[in-house]
């Protein structure tokens, strides 16, 4: 009876692993390269409904097997609307938050998010990083990472810095999103909705529903993506 569980085991073993890999494979490289905290509940219930199956001879296989399946086209469900619908999306998941701007924590930013001062400097030496004063803005991404953007005088020394042409900041901003004018970073670069339609206008971008995302640098230049596949990437110059 000993012998014939373990076969019964060993079976499954061969079994529920390549299925497992089909669906990974399935899901995309989304969910095993930034696992934000939804992926994150999908495959701790992978690995309970596996563990179950295997742990317990007694339990019925194919019930495995089709929870294993249901899950996986689940989660490549959710990913598409959260792909279609970008509130659905931030609502599931963490939002990237600033925790340092201009070499200075923000407390408040960090109590939201439950780090510790000693939390931010551990990433930061991470990325040798010793000083905070270094820092012209850190960001704590939705999978947990920290972004760092240094300050331009304590960045590596570029091309640009030989004269070679004009050295920029490298700092640019999601303005449109999803045919959606991003309010709150327009405030923050002194920037209008007005006067960014406007700039659209003039390059006969009519409508702003068409824009999948339109990024603005420090210098004001705007960068465009379409949600259409036949229209193509361009830059605008002001």
């Amino acid at each position: 009876m000993m012998i014939l569980e373990l076969i019964t085991v060993l079976g499954r073993i061969v079994t529920l692993f390549p299925l497992l890999l089909i669906m990974t494979l399935y899901m995309g490289k989304r969910s095993i390269g930034q696992v934000p905290i939804f992926d994150f509940l999908i495959f701790v219930t992978l690995a309970n409904v596996t563990g179950a199956d295997l742990a317990d001879p007694s339990v019925d296989h194919i019930h495995t097997a089709f929870a294993i399946v249901s899950i996986a086209f689940f989660q490549k469900a959710v990913a598409k609307a959260t792909f279609k619908k970008r509130k659905f999306g931030k609502m599931i998941t963490f939002e990237p938050i600033v925790v340092v701007k201009e070499g200075k924590m923000l407390v408040d930013n960090l109590e939201s998010i439950q780090y510790s001062v000693d939390n931010i400097l551990q990433m930061l030496r991470q990325k040798d990083i010793f000083d905070i004063a270094e820092v012209k803005i850190a960001v704590v991404e939705a999978n947990g990472e920290l972004t760092v953007k240094k300050r331009p005088e304590k960045s590596s020394p570029t091309i640009e810095d030989f004269g070679l042409d004009q050295k920029a900041s490298g700092m640019s901003y999601p303005v449109i999103i999803q045919g959606m004018i991003q309010e709150e970073i327009l405030k923050e670069l002194n920037v209008t909705a007005k006067s960014l339609r406007e700039r659209l206008q003039n390059e006969g971008i009519i409508r702003i529903e068409t824009i999948f995302l339109c990024t603005m640098n420090d210098e004001g230049q705007l960068h465009l993506a379409f949600t259409r596949r036949d229209e193509t990437y361009q830059k605008i110059q002001h």
